[in-house]
């Protein structure tokens, strides 16, 4: 080493040269922290890369995870000019992804998942497999029917087919016009009145007449759906007479004037005792006399006119035709007088008739005449006073041996079938399901008629009738209202039936009690009770003492209010 560092010519060793060190200039930057100005070979550089593979930001991104969010995977993949933020800072919230435990629900791999919808569809499918075999032909087709209607009432939309009834959408008429020279006195809401109560004490017969016939037995066994009978057409006239034009209320009014002050029938109490279930409009006329309280009907009204499907989710909609509630409520009260007077055991002059002391004080043209008898009965209220209701009998059942009487009394009423199909799925159909499910039948009117039903079954407990005869009447044909074919009869106690009704008689009476006692607080006159038909609200009307007494305007009201101005202007 000593021998390379010597000169070859003189020999004598040279001292090596040191390298340079030159100070590079520093930039203080009192300020902050970086260089104060830009180099001049970096001035007119531009700042942002020229192509998508340069990612010179992600050399001084601290921030880079190893799973990236999807939002900010790309940030540094923007070209030069297309507008993109290369170096935009995204700050990331740590502290909201921090926890303690770990409360999350873990996701399960694929492999592992259930096939929820195709489960369920495929359990689905093979629970209606099984329903159908189970069915008939026809059976068959209307379940599928009803299946795929549902269906398309769940996606949000409507078919002209298999729903043809849409929803109340226009507002109902009322039974009566309300005209200018009303004052309306009290509105009652049904919450109010569902929660009353009262307990009457055992009634008292105050007066029987009339005559009935013997209800037959054979007849009721021999009707089937397999062996129907054809409804025949009756000729006898019903002429149900209100309160104040009834003699023999005029009578026991005179007699017991000291402690009976209220007076009305078992149909105008019925419909007052279940009023919080009506959805028609209906009214009833109070007339104050002094301390008495007289309810009765107006004079051409429909009142008497038994509704068809009034509770039903889809009630009748049409506002002409055979299928019109004006039109089913006109038939349904004429198939009930026919079955009424169908089921008796023929009595030809008279003869057959189980007749009471005291003959029908409407008629006394036997022939004529319907097989009906009174039943005059007192109730006692609160206060001490009575109520004088007058309730009807329709049928009595034969007695065990001639000698004996019968003290079996029957009502005898009709559920009738227009049209299940345009019904809108409100019921079944009766020719196929009447013999065999004869309980879903009765649940499916139970539901669509229970203000109907009520009323019988408030009107028979009044009465004291032992049985209901309900006749299952349905159409000959659908497009066919005058013909009709009874299908079965069923018998239900009133007792039971309101059972099934889910219907407190103690609520009923309650309701009926403190509608009297609203009624006595009124001065002497005419007042009108009306339930409206848009709302679950009854009002209370003082209208003019020769209101309702001229027949020229009644006949308009009682449609619903047409011509109500021509009426105004009558009364004037």
């Amino acid at each position: 080493m000593a021998s390379e560092l010597l000169s070859p010519t003189t020999g004598a060793e040279e001292t090596p040269q040191k390298p340079r060190f030159f100070f590079p200039k520093i930039q203080d930057n009192p300020d902050g922290w970086g260089p104060c100005d830009v180099p001049l070979q970096f001035k007119d550089t531009p700042y942002q890369p020229f192509s998508k593979d340069d990612r010179l930001g992600k050399v001084a991104d601290w921030t880079n995870n190893l799973y990236q969010d999807r939002r900010t995977a790309n940030k540094y993949g923007s070209a030069y000019g297309s507008g993109g933020q290369v170096y935009t800072y995204y700050h990331e919230q740590d502290d909201s992804s921090f926890r303690l435990v770990d409360s999350s629900r873990p996701q399960r791999p694929l492999y592992s998942r259930p096939r929820g919808r195709q489960m369920q569809n495929k359990i689905r499918r093979d629970r209606e497999k099984r329903e159908e075999r189970k069915l008939g032909g026809r059976q068959q087709v209307a379940l599928k029917k009803n299946r795929e209607k549902e269906r398309r009432s769940k996606r949000g939309y409507r078919s002209n087919y298999y729903d043809r009834n849409p929803p109340q959408l226009r507002p109902r008429a009322p039974s009566v016009s309300v005209k200018y020279n009303w004052q309306m006195i009290r509105e009652i809401t049904f919450p109010e009145l569902n929660k009353l109560s009262y307990t009457p004490s055992r009634p008292e017969d105050l007066h029987v007449c009339g005559s009935i016939g013997y209800y037959n037995v054979r007849k009721e066994k021999s009707v089937s759906v397999r062996c129907p009978q054809i409804l025949s057409k009756c000729t006898k006239i019903f002429n149900p007479v209100t309160t104040s034009d009834d003699p023999v209320i005029e009578k026991l009014a005179k007699a017991h004037k000291d402690n009976c002050k209220v007076f009305a029938t078992d149909a105008i109490l019925a419909t007052l005792m279940t009023c919080t279930r009506s959805k028609y409009s209906w009214d009833i006329v109070v007339q104050r006399v002094s301390d008495f309280l007289f309810f009765d009907k107006r004079d051409d009204s429909r009142f008497e006119f038994l509704t068809v499907d009034e509770t039903a989710k889809e009630p009748p909609q049409e506002e002409t035709g055979i299928n019109s509630p004006q039109s089913l409520a006109l038939e349904a009260t004429y198939i009930n007088q026919s079955l009424s007077q169908q089921m008796l055991v023929s009595a030809a002059g008279g003869k057959g008739l189980y007749s009471f002391r005291e003959p029908n004080p409407f008629t006394d043209d036997i022939e004529g005449m319907p097989s009906v008898a009174y039943r005059y009965r007192k109730y006692s209220l609160k206060d001490g006073s009575g109520l004088i209701v007058r309730c009807q009998h329709d049928a009595a059942l034969p007695p065990s041996s001639p000698s004996s009487s019968p003290d079996v009394f029957l009502n005898i009423k009709t559920l009738n079938e227009w049209d299940p199909k345009y019904a809108g799925g409100n019921h079944v159909d009766w020719r196929n399901n009447l013999d065999r499910q004869r309980g879903a039948v009765f649940a499916t009117e139970l539901k669509n008629n229970s203000c109907k039903i009520a009323k019988w079954a408030v009107s028979a407990a009044l009465a004291g009738s032992s049985f209901i005869k309900f006749g299952y009447v349905s159409r000959s044909s659908p497009r066919d209202s005058s013909n009709h074919q009874i299908l079965g009869i069923q018998t239900e106690r009133p007792e039971q039936l309101a059972s099934q009704l889910t219907l407190d008689l103690q609520n009923a009476w309650g309701i009926l009690h403190a509608i009297i006692d609203y009624c006595r607080e009124l001065d002497p006159g005419k007042y009108i009770i009306m339930k409206d038909p848009n709302k679950a609200v009854i009002r209370i009307y003082s209208v003019p003492a020769d209101e309702f007494d001229s027949g020229d305007s009644d006949d308009e009201e009682s449609d619903g209010g047409a011509g109500s101005q021509s009426d105004d202007n009558k009364s004037d």
